[in-house]
């Protein structure tokens, strides 16, 4: 029994700590990559959409690992999308009423996660074939990965562009901002330097194992 409940346990550990490193889905699956480049610009938006996409990842993940055997495999891609509409919906409304202007700063973009690949392909792939519990940490650990990678890229940038993180300030006055890191540009240059950076870290892992 106690071999068993270890068991579970690891894997309960692995399911959740996969999406944070080994397969984040923006520095190794490359997926997400409009709003990891589109609101990225400052540490407090790129924080927003991660907790916004973990939240529609979670409960997703839950209701669908919980209606797999209710759902038609005809109709199963129709009801994941529905499924997702609604969480999106749920969050929408949560962000107008909590901080509005981190609503009316993201705009479009909120709406946009119902088409994130990342959001129906974790549908497809693991909430429908697994149990509510492992569904739930595969969606929690994805959405924080999303949501750690988005920070990075967002932080770098705001520093970078602004001389603040979360609209503090880090650096004298005579510090001159590269305006260039807040503008669509400065997105593609830090998620390429970032990938360059993960891809050499995680080719270093390979050959110290070997």
């Amino acid at each position: 029994m106690s071999e068993n409940n270890s068991g579970n346990e690891h894997t309960s550990a692995a399911e959740f700590l996969k999406g944070l490193w080994d397969e984040n889905p923006v520095f190794v699956m490359v997926l997400g990559m409009c709003p990891a480049l589109a609101v990225s610009n400052t540490a407090i938006n790129s924080m927003a959409m991660g907790l916004a996409t973990t939240f529609v990842l979670v409960f997703s993940s839950i209701l669908v690992s919980s209606m797999r055997n209710l759902i038609p495999n005809q109709v199963r891609l129709t009801a994941y999308i529905v499924i997702i509409a609604t969480m999106v919906t749920v969050i929408d409304f949560l962000l107008a009423a909590i901080v509005p202007d981190i609503h009316k700063t993201l705009g479009a973009f909120i709406a946009l996660i119902v088409v994130n690949c990342i959001i129906l392909g974790r549908q497809e792939a693991f909430a429908a074939k697994n149990n509510v519990k492992l569904s739930a940490l595969d969606g929690l650990g994805m959405g924080l990965g999303f949501t750690f990678a988005l920070l990075c890229i967002g932080s770098i940038r705001e520093i970078l562009g602004s001389g603040t993180l979360f609209n503090v300030p880090l650096f004298s006055d005579k510090f001159e901002p590269w305006v260039i890191m807040i503008l669509p540009p400065g997105g593609f240059f830090t998620l390429g330097f970032l990938l360059l950076f993960f891809n050499w870290y995680k080719q270093r892992r390979k050959v110290k194992k070997v």
